[in-house]
């Protein structure tokens, strides 16, 4: 299962996270949110990246030009578009996208089911709340395309691997502060996460 450390703020738990395994790490360009980053500290940071490590930019509310004007000022692999889109807008943006169902019920997670998509519990601020969703409503769906997200643990991972998800997405489960990662509980989440 894929792993994604989202909130990076720093170049120290980016580096960090890599480390202990991370496929993938999250910047969220969204000014209100407490793990805000700069598009030019997000660049700072991943330049001093290894290879292979996707790097995703979280986007709410804004336009197609700014997202792509962003990501490609700060190398970003792929827009992750915490807003409410359609599909011809998701393809209108230069690159590409993951799009992200908040569900408020189950059939909101079938919302673009031929796409990699995240899926996170419903809430009014975007991500990072630890807001858990009802696992019941992943039974007997295929998975292989959604990413898990919302009140995942070190503790409570593990949970979730009989689904089959594509992959988990974690950001205020692994801090010791909002913005700032415990390098304890990334090691742990990870390790959990990835363990057979």
């Amino acid at each position: 299962m894929r792993v994604k450390i989202c909130g990076i703020t720093n170049l120290k738990d980016a580096l960090h996270a890599v480390e202990c395994g991370a496929d993938a790490l999250g910047f969220v360009f969204y000014n209100q949110s407490p793990r805000y980053i700069s598009p030019a500290d997000a660049k700072h940071i991943i330049d001093k990246l290894p290879p292979f490590v996707e790097r995703v930019g979280l986007f709410v509310n804004e336009g197609v030009e700014t997202i792509d004007m962003v990501c490609r000022y700060s190398d970003i692999s792929r827009a992750q578009i915490h807003f409410d889109v359609d599909e011809e807008s998701l393809d209108a943006i230069g690159l590409q996208t993951l799009p992200v169902v908040r569900a408020r019920e189950p059939k909101d997670v079938l919302r673009f089911k031929h796409r990699y998509r995240l899926v996170d519990a419903y809430s009014e601020a975007y991500g990072g709340t630890g807001e858990r969703l009802n696992l019941d409503w992943f039974e007997g769906i295929d998975c292989s395309k959604i990413i898990l997200a919302g009140g995942l643990t070190p503790e409570n991972v593990a949970q979730v691997k009989s689904f089959g998800f594509y992959g988990v997405d974690v950001s205020s489960g692994v801090e010791s502060v909002k913005g700032k990662k415990d390098p304890l509980k990334v090691k742990q989440f990870i390790a959990n996460a990835k363990s057979l």
